[in-house]
């Protein structure tokens, strides 16, 4: 099997007051989007989750079900997937892929009224911690821990220690880039790190390491959705459409031992630098949903609520709601369901099942 290559999905390093100020100051830039028109932008970066969109789009399924609802879509590769949400939250995009928190901390803080349309996955052991020479997250109290600040890393760490009762002021965080993980675990200073696969798999392989916590152990709550400007959307509907039926339909060979199914997982794998094998050691330690109609459940579930909840929480307690957010409650979330989390009138996240229910119902 060839080497796998962090994915860029997760790197997020410290998120200051500046970038959320940018956020706001472009938010009302999309306005300008929010009108019909027949030609959209979509931007995604490389992760497991995401890089489906690469093969719609070069398989020609994008252009199918564009052609059907008389638009067209182009899918735009980014490298940089905090820059990805940025150029989405200053309307150059009109959809983005992100994790439920940045979705929440971005442009949804900065004032962009913004729509997960698809939810495809959530973290089921992709991320975690391992410590040297401990099994136990209780033995951190006074360690210091390895992260990419302010990342779903941080997230995992603050759960992870709620778990055993201590908090992050136990512990002392030390910022470091995913790029130099794997070799700051093999230096003796560094004995516990968080992270992601495939970085994850090769620190786990090194002598001592122990796997003490993992998003499996907090199902639900680091989600990759895909995300669109509310207003394009409300404008659009055959956006929704397209972008929907798209990726379910991929989804629905991809999740499947067949010939097509393996055609899609050999082709991703090449393309995030690994190969198939690879490519299904990522979706191993990942809850995808391959029919729309899971998706639809788990968002609708009590548990997903929940974990939106802690999400929302911990985003402000790290001031990734912005200087302007007195409470949690700053940035309302609208769930499934009627349900809200936060300011009714400040409604700036929207998980809406509407499309994914129709592809359910074979509607599209």
């Amino acid at each position: 099997m060839k080497k796998s290559v962090p994915f860029a999905r997760r790197f997020k390093q410290v998120v200051s007051g500046a970038m959320i100020a940018l956020a706001a100051s472009v938010a009302v830039i999309p306005a300008a989007q929010a009108e019909e028109k027949d030609s959209f932008k979509l931007a995604w970066s490389i992760y497991a989750g995401w890089i489906p969109w690469k093969y719609i789009d070069e398989s020609g399924l994008m252009k199918k079900w564009a052609d059907k609802y008389g638009i067209s879509v182009e899918i735009v590769q980014i490298n940089d997937y905090i820059e990805s949400i940025n150029q989405y939250s200053a309307g150059q995009f009109d959809g983005v892929v992100a994790t439920s928190m940045d979705a929440l901390s971005i442009p949804a803080a900065g004032g962009v009224d913004t729509t997960a349309l698809i939810v495809g996955d959530y973290s089921n052991g992709n991320d975690g911690m391992v410590m040297k020479d401990s099994a136990s997250v209780a033995d951190l109290k006074g360690q210091q821990v390895n992260l990419v600040e302010l990342s779903v890393s941080h997230y995992l760490l603050a759960r992870a220690l709620d778990s055993v009762g201590l908090s992050e002021s136990d512990v002392t965080v030390v910022n470091t880039s995913d790029a130099d993980m794997v070799a700051a675990f093999n230096t003796d200073d560094v004995r516990n790190v968080v992270t992601w696969n495939p970085l994850l798999d090769e620190i786990l392989s090194q002598p001592g390491a122990n796997r003490v916590f993992d998003s499996s152990q907090i199902p639900g709550h680091i989600k990759d959705l895909t995300i669109v400007n509310t207003e394009t959307l409300r404008d659009n509907p055959a956006l929704g459409k397209a972008l929907v039926g798209a990726w379910f339909e991929l989804m629905a060979e991809m999740g499947t031992d067949s010939e097509a199914g393996q055609k899609a997982r050999a082709f991703l794998g090449e393309a995030s630098a690994t190969d198939q094998a690879g490519y299904e050691a990522q979706l191993a330690g990942m809850k995808m949903f391959w029919q729309p109609a899971d998706a639809v459940a788990f968002i609708g579930s009590d548990e997903a609520y929940e974990a939106m909840d802690s999400v929302r929480q911990f985003s402000f307690e790290k001031g990734l709601l912005g200087e302007g957010a007195d409470s949690p409650d700053f940035v309302g979330i609208a769930m499934p369901d009627g349900k809200t989390l936060g300011d009714t009138a400040n409604i700036k996240l929207r998980f809406d099942t509407e499309y994914m229910q129709m592809a359910a119902d074979g509607a599209l």
